[in-house]
């Protein structure tokens, strides 16, 4: 009997609890993460046809507890390191729990996040350890989103379980600091998948939605933390426009050309509620502003009637937090649509020698298009074009530029 999309959400969601109540527990990170597959392919097997248990997570725990400790056993009786192994393993391992016993702690799932996001991670290791241990996403499925062969894909997480070996498990002493690392990979994973780097297609709608689900646990986790529920806010606000981003042949439709009613009206409620009450709450933080400028966005009923002397006000707060070269290169767009074309490209001018890609010569292009520059536009595109690795924006670029041939 097949899986029922009920069933496969709720091992989904379990999954990174499962994960984290072993490795609590017995640590072994590796060792607990097959043990947490053979229970999931397990239930797989046995709940479409034999039921959901009434403990469903405590099931999954019960029986990869089973596999992780035979699994230590046998490795331990190979190194002659019996008695070891009986000492680690809880008497209570192959037992059901007991009437009441608490159900994992609900902090398991952040504390694995803060595991993957450990600072002796590079931000791609961060990623792909996130995506494999708390996403429960496939290495074939990882390499796949980001476009690399298997192998290597499963060299980095290797890698990256590797520097974690050790490693106490649970909230570091410091959570607070390492937070803006967790939220910033979980950042980097929504952005791939609602704009693709590179390959044939525009968005990668389950490695957005991946970002999107992930960021709710730690707001469910995290519920006072303002700028948990700004990314949050962010990627609902944005991520409520994908559907109206790619026309029926998956080419680019850009903001001010879309269709607003194709726009996911609840996602844009919901985003606008949480960074309003997140700005309300106290002092605003980075992700909390970029939700407040795709709020304005978002709420505008026509690209003319877009606020952009608030965007513009929310640009210059957002750059005394973050001042990079991307927040500076939106911001130029911003005073280009406030003050006029010609002060938009003033603005990119000082970006040149710190910004290189297609996105600076992107935007250039557009400046120079509303200025009437239709030469320096169709360069500025052809130039774009030929340094994006994303087919799309290629094709879309390429087409800016044909078009000011006419």
């Amino acid at each position: 009997m097949r899986n029922t999309p009920e069933i496969e959400d709720l091992l989904r969601r379990n999954a990174p609890q499962v994960l984290g109540a072993l490795v609590r527990r017995y640590g072994h990170f590796d060792a607990a993460e097959d043990a947490v597959q053979e229970a999931l392919l397990a239930a797989a097997g046995q709940w479409p046809s034999a039921g959901v248990p009434g403990n469903p997570r405590g099931w999954l725990i019960r029986v990869a507890s089973r596999r992780l400790t035979d699994a230590l056993r046998s490795e331990e009786a190979r190194r002659q390191r019996e008695e070891r192994a009986a000492a680690l393993t809880p008497r209570d391992a192959f037992t059901a729990p007991p009437p009441g016993e608490r159900a994992p702690r609900e902090d398991d799932t952040l504390s694995l996040l803060f595991l993957c996001c450990h600072p002796d991670l590079t931000p791609p290791a961060q990623i792909a350890l996130t995506l494999r241990a708390v996403g429960g996403l496939t290495t074939t499925e990882i390499a796949r989103a980001y476009l690399v062969p298997e192998a290597t894909m499963a060299q980095r997480i290797s890698r990256a379980k590797q520097k974690v070996r050790g490693v106490r498990f649970g909230r570091p002493e410091r959570w607070e600091q390492r937070l803006p690392s967790v939220l910033q990979t979980l950042y980097l994973i929504f952005n791939e998948g609602y704009t693709a780097t590179s390959g044939a297609v525009l968005q990668r709608r389950d490695l957005a939605g991946e970002a999107v689900r992930l960021t709710r646990m730690v707001h469910r986790l995290l519920p006072g933390d303002c700028e948990v529920a700004g990314l949050l806010a962010l990627m609902l606000l944005t991520d409520a426009r994908r559907d109206a981003r790619s026309g029926p042949h998956g080419e680019l439709i850009p903001l001010d050309e879309q269709d607003r009613d194709r726009w996911d009206k609840a996602a844009i409620e919901e985003g606008v509620a949480l960074v309003t009450g997140a700005l309300a709450r106290g002092r605003p933080g980075p992700y909390q502003l970029r939700a407040a400028i795709a709020a304005v966005h978002d709420e505008a009923p026509s690209p003319e009637a877009t606020d952009w002397p608030e965007i513009l006000g929310l640009y210059d707060v957002l750059l005394t937090l973050v001042p990079g070269p991307v927040e500076r290169l939106n911001r130029a767009v911003a005073v280009a649509m406030v003050h006029g074309p010609h002060a938009g490209l003033s603005e990119l001018d000082v970006l040149a020698d710190e910004l290189k890609g297609h996105r600076l010569d992107a935007v250039r292009g557009h400046l120079l298009e509303r200025a009437g520059e239709l030469e320096a536009a169709r360069a500025a595109y052809e130039s774009a074009a030929a340094q994006t690795l994303s087919l799309p924006e290629q094709r879309y670029l390429q087409a800016r530029a044909a078009r000011l041939l006419d």
